[in-house]
Order: C-alpha cells, then sequence, then structure tokens
C-alpha cells in the first residue's frame, strides 16, 4: 500500500489507503493547495459570528434549540458544550484501528473548506493520528443523523484535553497523553464543534474496515466452496463459461472463473466428475449465490467510495457566494443501506457455506465416512462443528434485519427521521466475522473430506490451500479438541496466508 504520507485534499482518498493509516501507521499530511479554502471557511464564519449573522451552531443552540440566540461572546462555550454534552456513548470502545479509520476520514471531509473548521484543529487531528493518539469512542450511541453525533463528540472532547484515549498501549486521561506528546488541549471557534462530531466519518470509518474485510473473505469462499466440490466430487459442468455468458452478471462470471482456476488440474474431478448429472444447489449454485453477493458488495464499494470524499456537515459554508446553508449532509441513509445490504449479502455467502459443510459430515449424501472419520461411533468426528456454523448463520439471520427500516424521533422530533447507520456499518462487521468462522469450519471439513480422494490430487488452487492448511492443522484419524485447529484456520485467513499461497499458484483471484 505504500509507506509515503498521503495527503489529504478531500477529493482523492481510497479504501485502500484508509487501511494503510488504520492498520499500519501510515503517516498524513494537509494537501498544501487545500489550505487556503481551510482558512478562507473558517475566517468567513468568525466574521458572521462577530456580525451576530443568524446561522444555525454558530450563534443558535441545537437540535430543537436552534431558535435560540447564542451571542458572539459565549461562542467558545456553545461548542465546548456540544462536545461536552453529545460525548455520552455506551459500551466497548472502538479498536484503534476504527478510530484511526474516523479520524482519517474526519480530516478528509474537513479539508474542503466547506464546514468552518480552523486550521489549528484540522492539524490536531493530524497530529493525533500521526503521534498515535486514539481517543476512546464507544461503540453504541449514533443514529446515523445528524450523522454520527455522539460517537465524533468523543473524539472532539479530546481535542480539548478531555476524555480518555489509547497512548502508546495504555489508556489514560487525554491530559496526561497529551502532556506526554507535549501538546496543548485547544479551544474550539465558532461552528468548530458542529464540524468535528455532524458527519458520518463514525459510520463510514465502520463500513471501511468492514469492506475491507469482505473483499478477501469473499475470494476465500470461492476457495473454500471449491474444496468443498472437490471433497463430494462435484460435478464441474456448472462452471462452464457458456453458461454464465447467457446470464452474464459479473459476480457470477467472476466466481465461476474462480472455481475453474482453483479445481483445474484436478484429478478428482477428472475421475469423479462424470459420475452425475447434476448437483445439490450449494455446490451447482456457487457462481449465482457467491457471486450476487459480489455485485452487492461492489454497490457498496461504489457507495463508501464516494462517501470517504463527501462534505456531510451542517450548516454547509460556500465563501464564494458569503452563504451558510442548512441541508442534510449529515443524514447516513446512503450508508445504511448500504451496509445493510452488506450484512444480507455478507449473511448468504455463510447461509451456502454452512449448507456445504452439512452435506461433507453426511455420510448419506457424501459418500464419504460419517462425520469425515474413518472409525465412527467411538469417534463422533466433525458432528459438531457444523453444528457450530449452524449456530452462526441463525445469528446472522438475526444481525441481517435491516437497521435502516427503522428509525426513532429525536431532539423533540426536530430530528424525526434517523438513518440507523451506525450500527448497519456495526453489525455488518459482525457478520462478517461470523462469516469467516463458517468458511473456517468449511475448509476444516472440505480438507479432511479430501485425504479420503488420495492419491488424488485436487486441482491446483484447492491443492495450495490443503498444502498451506495442513503445515498447521493435521488430517484427524480420531477424535481431539477441535477448536483450536478452527482458531488456527480464522488467524490464516486473517493474515491471508492462504489467500495468498493460494494465488501464487492461480494468480490473482477475481
Amino acid at each position: 500500500m505504500g509507506s509515503s504520507v498521503i495527503e489529504l485534499n478531500g477529493h482523492s482518498l481510497k479504501l485502500e489507503d484508509i487501511i494503510s493509516v488504520a492498520r499500519e501507521g501510515r503517516k498524513v499530511a494537509l494537501d498544501r493547495s487545500a489550505v487556503a479554502f481551510v482558512e478562507r471557511g473558517s475566517g468567513m464564519v468568525r466574521t458572521w459570528a462577530k456580525e451576530s449573522r443568524v446561522i444555525y451552531g454558530v450563534t443558535t443552540g441545537f437540535g430543537d434549540l436552534s431558535s435560540q440566540f447564542i451571542p458572539p461572546e459565549q461562542s467558545e462555550q456553545l461548542q465546548a458544550n456540544l462536545m461536552t454534552s453529545h460525548a455520552s456513548g455506551v459500551g466497548d470502545p472502538f479498536p484503534e484501528e476504527i478510530v484511526r479509520a474516523i479520524i482519517l476520514l474526519r480530516v478528509n471531509s474537513l479539508i474542503r473548506g466547506f464546514s468552518g473548521i480552523s486550521l489549528q484543529t484540522l492539524s490536531r487531528l493530524v497530529d493525533f493520528l500521526n503521534i498515535g493518539i486514539h481517543p476512546v469512542i464507544p461503540c453504541k450511541g449514533s443514529v446515523g443523523a445528524s450523522g454520527d453525533l455522539c460517537p465524533l463528540s468523543h473524539l472532539g472532547i479530546a481535542l480539548l484535553g478531555l476524555g480518555e484515549v489509547f497512548y502508546r498501549g495504555k489508556r489514560m486521561d487525554t491530559s496526561e497523553a497529551l502532556r506526554a506528546a507535549g501538546l496543548e488541549p485547544i479551544v474550539l471557534g465558532p461552528k468548530e464543534g458542529l464540524a468535528m462530531n455532524n458527519g458520518t466519518a463514525g459510520m463510514t470509518g465502520v463500513a471501511s474496515i468492514a469492506l475491507w474485510e469482505a473483499l478477501a473473505l469473499v475470494k476465500m469462499a470461492d476457495i473454500s466452496g471449491a474444496m468443498s466440490l472437490e471433497a463430494l466430487h462435484g460435478v464441474p459442468f456448472a462452471f462452464d463459461p457458456r453458461t454464465h455468458d447467457l446470464r452474464p452478471h459479473q459476480g457470477q462470471i467472476m466466481v465461476a472463473r474462480n472455481v475453474r482456476a482453483l479445481t483445474k488440474n484436478s484429478e478428482i474431478m477428472e475421475k469423479y466428475g462424470n459420475e452425475r448429472v447434476q448437483d445439490a444447489y450449494s455446490l451447482r449454485c456457487i457462481p449465482q449465490v457467491h457471486g450476487a453477493s459480489r455485485d452487492a458488495l461492489q454497490y457498496v464499494q461504489d457507495v463508501i467510495q464516494i462517501e470517504i470524499n463527501s462534505v456531510t456537515d451542517n450548516p454547509l459554508i460556500f465563501p464564494s457566494e458569503g452563504e451558510a446553508i442548512s441541508g442534510g449532509n449529515f443524514h447516513g441513509q446512503p450508508v445504511a443501506l448500504a451496509m445493510d445490504f452488506f450484512g444480507i449479502a455478507m449473511a448468504e455467502i455463510g447461509d451456502i457455506a454452512e449448507r456445504r459443510a452439512a452435506r461433507l459430515v453426511d455420510g448419506k449424501l457424501s459418500g464419504l465416512p460419517p462425520f469425515l472419520v474413518e472409525h465412527s461411533g467411538i469417534n463422533s468426528g466433525f458432528m459438531i462443528p457444523q453444528y457450530v456454523a449452524a449456530a452462526l448463520v441463525s445469528e446472522n439471520k438475526v444481525l441481517a434485519h435491516p437497521s435502516s427500516v427503522d428509525s426513532i424521533p429525536t431532539s423533540a422530533n426536530q430530528e424525526d427521521h434517523v438513518s440507523m447507520g451506525m450500527y448497519s456499518a456495526r453489525k455488518g462487521l459482525e457478520i462478517l466475522d461470523n462469516v469467516r468462522r463458517v468458511l473456517a469450519i468449511e475448509i476444516l471439513l472440505a480438507a479432511q473430506g479430501l485425504d479420503f480422494s488420495k492419491p488424488l490430487f485436487p486441482g491446483v488452487g484447492t491443492r495450495a490451500a490443503y498444502e498451506k492448511l495442513r503445515e498447521e492443522v493435521p488430517y484427524l484419524e480420531k477424535d481431539g479438541i477441535l477448536y483450536p485447529l478452527i482458531d488456527t484456520i480464522i488467524n490464516r485467513m486473517k493474515d491471508r496466508s492462504i489467500l495468498k499461497a493460494v494465488e501464487e499458484v492461480t494468480g490473482e483471484l477475481e
């Protein structure tokens, strides 16, 4: 992803940039050409405040209190009060990678100069990223409009030297971390508090991490599906490109190509591929099901890419026209709908994988030893991992219920429709974790199934996955404790070592 400094201008940030900053600690800087826009917008807001011009959040209260005028001499107190009163989140803190993504996205939005933020405040957020000061942001409390008010306020109070942060591996008072880093708390000027907390950086930060993981996980789903296909002596005809060209959904075509690449030169398919006319849907329809989820992810990626480089504040400042316009760019509905779709799409990947896992352990359907163990009865084999997969996909069915279809009024009905976009993103991460676990179970079972076809080799890609797995996960002749094996596969999926081993022989999967 590169080690050079990323210059933020509000226009060109990409998903992979977010990951490099969030996970790898890549440094960021403000694009010099954008700084003038920031200073012009900030200067205009300060002028309006001195003139007592009526502008929401500058010389008025917030939400249902917007009709109350706030005199200029109380401007700094107004912004500080906004941060402290809105920092009311509950629940576990977000992991540091998500906090870093949130900070990055807020900076990238504010650098456009339409929010009235000062260069000093914006630079301090950059300091937080580059020094590694990560505010403690509770994961619960956002309704997704006006943006992520609550979580972003926890970021805002850190600028004031309040609240808590993670710094150098420890959770501590923000004031202590600032002293250790040689930084002073800042004083927020007119509108700066509102610029900090009125936007979608929270939900978009969570969504970005989830999306990045999902793009790799769907490749792993093709690998696990191909392993099951071969372990079950599946029929290759369903992956013939002529079939998929007649229904040219891109995801479907890509998955079929992946399966063909993974099973290329399979001795197992060469011997057994003509035994049946067709397979059960969980094998035969891998391209159609996995492919539809991939197409859904493409939609999600398109939405998130737009949101990454959007201005989601209110009101927006237009210095060239000398205007402040109140609007609704803070509303998280685009992200909420996309991430609800994300959850449904990923849950389906888990659903079909669990069905393949169930087929692998059912000796009547698979033609393999019951529960994939040679001496069943005294040994239960891989009976219970399928139970676990069933539990996980059932959990996902509840989590996949769209949160965006529910809205609850807030702020005395002034903010009477909200997106619930943060929860759409958060539960998307939960679904993703469950799907990874289901795929790990499928891979565990499919590898055991492939052993029963020896000395025949599977295809080049499935063989690479199998051999990488067998470096740490052995063939089981009798019962043993299985959870460490599942955890090992999960970890190898997270570090992408299985995927890398496969792509070394197949080329990059689509």
